[in-house]
């Protein structure tokens, strides 16, 4: 097991892991060491401890530590800012892959990170800085009151959102789809007024410790795991002001390396899709802020030359591991998508 020269938890290399796969090759002649190296980024967001019955493919502990241990046989596994600083200058070890996690959910560091640990696995945090200790975003307070209101049935068309059966969980599922699809582009506050809107109608109390504290940010920090900004309140950039948008990442930043008492020194664009979702104005923007790296959620794997402030990240949704492992390999081929 090798270890970062930052200190803190050690990283998985080809020499240390223990595990061989038939996938290796595959995956070594797609991703040399070098000039022609790749560079694989995984996102996650929620990890539950069990599985979510309301969501199955969501992912959960067990799942969770199954893929990091194939993972671990696959890919040499790197803190992200150190694998960006080897994509650079062109010295990206074969394999190479970063694992990320969106948002800043309490369940990363309660049930992610333990496991993380017990394999000796680096990861890095996009923490929306607005929510911590207490808070909660706009499309969790839709998907929690949803899922626990004791309506069966509930009338949205006053909100213009209309009307559900809300009699099984394959209801209840279809009509938080629909909605989120329906709010997700209307402006932060407009978003956010449907969705508390939402929860009064659904009339039932919503969980307060769905995103980490301050402290278990700086708990991530101290031992080692990279923190990256993910915004104040994660808006969707492309549909604020550019003045807003700013602020946003900057404060977001700013409230980070308060916490943490480090640089912070990567970012996640909300959402992430290249275009859709933010502009090459807020490419620059990062660019200016002195961000050395910035991720998006665009599929595929980066390339050296390749712009570091569009990195793309890939997740596969399947079971199995040969699914998964296919996934992530077909991953390494795509054209990498920028704003």
């Amino acid at each position: 097991m090798r270890k970062s020269p930052r200190g803190g938890v050690p990283y998985m290399t080809a020499a240390s892991a223990e595990s061989r796969s038939w996938l290796r090759p595959f995956i070594g002649m797609l991703s040399p060491a070098g000039s022609q190296g790749r560079l694989t980024i995984l996102i996650f967001h929620r990890v539950h401890e069990q599985p979510d019955l309301l969501f199955p493919t969501a992912m959960h502990a067990s799942a969770f530590r199954e893929r990091m241990q194939w993972v671990q046989c696959w890919f040499n596994v790197m803190p992200l800012d150190e694998a960006v600083a080897a994509l650079a200058n062109g010295t990206i070890p074969a394999r190479a892959l970063a694992i990320t996690f969106d948002d800043g959910y309490a369940n990363n560091y309660t049930v992610a990170l333990p496991i993380l640990r017990q394999l000796g696995l680096h990861a890095t945090f996009f923490i929306t800085s607005g929510f911590l200790d207490g808070g909660q975003m706009w499309n969790d307070t839709l998907i929690e009151a949803i899922r626990w209101t004791a309506c069966s049935e509930l009338d949205f068309s006053a909100l213009g959102l209309g009307r559900y059966k809300l009699d099984s969980l394959d209801a209840r599922r279809l009509a938080i789809m629909t909605i989120l699809t329906q709010l997700r582009y209307l402006s932060p506050s407009v978003r956010q007024q449907q969705a508390d809107a939402i929860a009064k109608v659904a009339g039932r109390s919503l969980p307060r410790d769905l995103m980490m504290t301050r402290t278990q940010v700086r708990g991530l920090a101290s031992i080692g795991m990279g923190i990256g900004g993910h915004t104040v309140s994660h808006p969707i950039l492309a549909r604020v002001d550019d003045e807003t948008a700013r602020r946003e990442i900057a404060d977001g930043r700013d409230a980070l390396e308060e916490i943490v008492r480090q640089s912070v020194k990567l970012f996640a664009y909300p959402n992430g899709k290249p275009g859709a979702d933010y502009t090459a104005a807020h490419v620059a923007m990062v660019r200016k802020l002195g961000l050395s790296a910035a991720v998006s959620t665009a599929p595929g794997a980066a390339r050296v030359g390749d712009s570091l402030h569009e990195l793309p990240r890939f997740t596969p949704w399947d079971a199995t591991r040969a699914r998964w492992g296919w996934k992530l390999t077909k991953n390494l081929t795509r054209s990498v998508r920028v704003a």
